[in-house]
């Protein structure tokens, strides 16, 4: 089965691709690096060609309110529209446990506007909703610290 993979050079995707390689499917890594632009829509059509099934795990290059929802938004549209196109049958999405109860957050709103878009597809879909990854606890340390305390979410 075509399985195409959008962000599938990044952390999460170039494991997946692989792991689907090992089972046995055709597993294309779609990403700027392979010449499949999701924003600008550059090679989405050729990439989903006869595709099956199509996986977004892509993330924003930037977490500024404005751009992560630009970014989720104009890919979201391309790629429901090229997939719509090529007739996949099937749209999975990566997206993040708890966004709908944290309306504050930019980037959770951005989350909850690509899931809307995936719906409202027609397409049949399923949205993984994940929590945070270890490989990003560096990164969510960093960005919680203030002086010498770490800021924790009240978030339950």
């Amino acid at each position: 089965m075509k399985i195409v993979v959008i962000g599938g050079s990044g952390l999460i995707g170039s494991r997946l691709v692989r792991q689907l390689r090992a089972a046995g499917h055709e597993a294309l890594a779609a990403s700027p690096a392979s010449g499949v632009n999701a924003v600008t829509g550059e090679g989405l059509a050729e990439a989903l060609s006869g595709a099956a099934v199509v996986v977004d795990v892509a993330n924003a290059p930037s977490f500024e309110d404005r751009a992560v929802m630009a970014f989720f938004q104009t890919a979201g549209r391309n790629l429901r529209a090229a997939a719509a196109a090529a007739s996949v049958g099937h749209h999975l999405a990566l997206s993040v446990v708890g966004s709908e109860r944290l309306p504050e957050s930019g980037y959770f709103k951005a989350k909850i506007a690509q899931e809307e878009l995936i719906k409202a597809a027609g397409t049949p879909y399923t949205i993984l909703r994940s929590t945070q990854f270890f490989e990003f606890i560096d990164s969510i340390i960093t960005a919680a610290a203030y002086g010498d305390a770490i800021r924790l979410s009240p978030a339950l």
